[in-house]
């Protein structure tokens, strides 16, 4: 298994799943960030040095790495104009049909005494429908968060045929393995292993079902140029809007 904390000249798990999100968007104009997503927040940085600057990156609540002058309002406003070309999505549930939920666990009717209590949905649901390329993501890859069927949609992956729906589910990238989500077949296919984690880990800690590829390639693991990149301007770059992740990640502003 790969580390789970930066350092040496091993690359992380972190530094391996944000390579992995970022060459899905190398090819894109306008990538958006949450407020709370600092793994893809990294791996947007990260495609758009590779790109050479081509790449828009706007993160909410940065003060540098945005031009949103109206916060969550105007990127709703880019994403429902076609604006925007990918967007990230996590929850405290996952299921195999890419539904996501971020509003609690258990009776979720007997709120406030429900089993747990996560975020909120905000405007995931929204985003979900217009953005073309929703990556989802997570950092904990279990059954408890990976479950069959989720407790409650904030929002689906799936739509029925007759609604229209520019966006949706792309990938699912773990600290395991990295899904791609097929939208005809509503689930997702294994399509590669993290080095050092077998197909019987995945499957092991996975709840719910999913399809396995032929010949399953190892999820490429950063070269010695990205991973400069990574623990030297991207690091100093996430910083500013996620102190704490950069700290934990990459030892940035720490005494």
């Amino acid at each position: 298994m790969a580390k789970k904390t930066a350092g040496g000249g091993q690359p992380s798990t972190i530094e391996i799943m944000i390579t992995a999100i970022a060459a899905m968007l190398e090819d894109l104009g306008h990538v958006a960030v949450g407020a709370r997503s600092p793994i893809p927040g990294s791996a947007a940085h990260l495609a758009r040095a590779r790109s050479g600057g081509r790449l828009r990156v706007s993160i909410l609540g940065s003060r540098k790495h945005s031009s949103f002058t109206e916060g969550a309002r105007e990127l709703f406003d880019c994403a429902g104009q076609g604006r925007i070309d990918a967007f990230f999505l996590s929850g405290g549930q996952i299921d195999g049909q890419a539904n996501i939920n971020l509003v609690g666990v258990g009776d979720i009717a007997a709120y406030p005494r429900a089993q747990a209590r996560f975020p909120g949905s905000f405007g995931s649901a929204y985003l979900y429908f217009v953005v073309p390329r929703v990556i989802l993501f997570h950092q904990e890859h279990s059954p408890r968060v990976l479950v069959p069927q989720v407790d409650f949609i904030s929002a689906p992956g799936v739509s029925a045929p007759e609604v229209y729906r520019p966006g949706g589910p792309h990938a699912l990238v773990t600290s395991l393995c990295v899904f791609h989500f097929d939208r005809e077949r509503a689930r997702f296919r294994l399509a590669s292993t993290h080095p050092g984690v077998s197909t019987a880990d995945v499957r092991a800690a996975t709840g719910f079902d999913y399809d396995d590829a032929a010949d399953l390639p190892v999820t490429p693991a950063p070269d010695a140029e990205t991973l400069r990149l990574l623990r030297t301007d991207v690091a100093m770059t996430i910083a500013e809007t996620y102190p704490a992740f950069a700290a934990t990640a990459w030892g940035i502003g720490r005494d």
